[in-house]
């Protein structure tokens, strides 16, 4: 069981009309939580909202949706992509 306490979470995906969140503690995925989607702050309700969730007897008692850091997280995630998405050099190339 997932240790009370606040986490920052992510949502993952729907299915239907439930959100599964993945809960990080420092960077790293340490739990999920599944619940129903009208539960999630409005401007929550997208894949990779990133959210700060309050655990309580390992349910999710209270959350705040983070916009800065979607946007950042966004941000980071294009920036890998534009990276990994450019042809390397030829040899004949600079």
């Amino acid at each position: 069981m997932t240790a009370d306490g606040t986490y920052t979470a992510v949502v993952d995906r729907f299915e239907g009309d439930l959100a599964v969140l993945l809960l990080e503690a420092d960077g790293e995925s340490v739990a999920e939580r599944v619940l129903d989607r009208e539960r999630l702050p409005e401007a929550a309700r997208h894949v990779d909202a990133v959210l700060t969730v309050e655990l309580v007897d390992g349910d999710v008692e209270a959350m705040d949706y983070e916009p800065t850091a979607t946007e950042e997280r966004a941000e980071d995630a294009q920036s890998r992509f534009d990276r990994l998405s450019r042809r390397p050099p030829r040899d004949d190339e600079e």
